[in-house]
């Protein structure tokens, strides 16, 4: 998985590309532990994410609970095979989705 982080201001800009899976959620849950203090705000971009696992919700559900205290955090671009597991896990009513 290929990580692309932007920083502008207070808001956190996260591009994944590949798979978020047991393998790889260790990669994205550092990357958030190291950015989440400095940011108000969290978008991540879905655009190139062909796949997530438990262990990624795990990590977007940590995140929505450091956000939810702050700014917020939304995804966006969220492909069809994505969302159905957002729909089926019951993510879909607690994240913002765009």
């Amino acid at each position: 998985m290929t990580i692309t982080k932007n920083l502008n201001g207070t808001n956190l800009q996260i591009a994944l590309e590949g798979r978020l899976d047991t393998t790889t959620a260790p990669e994205l849950e550092a990357e958030l532990k190291g950015s989440l203090d400095s940011a108000d705000t969290l978008v991540l971009d879905f655009s190139k994410l062909d796949y997530i696992s438990s262990a990624g919700l795990r990590v977007l559900l940590s995140a929505h609970k450091v956000m939810a205290r702050k700014g917020g955090m939304k995804v966006t671009h969220v492909n069809d095979i994505v969302q159905e597991v957002f729909e089926v896990t019951g993510f879909a009513d607690i994240l913002t989705i765009e």
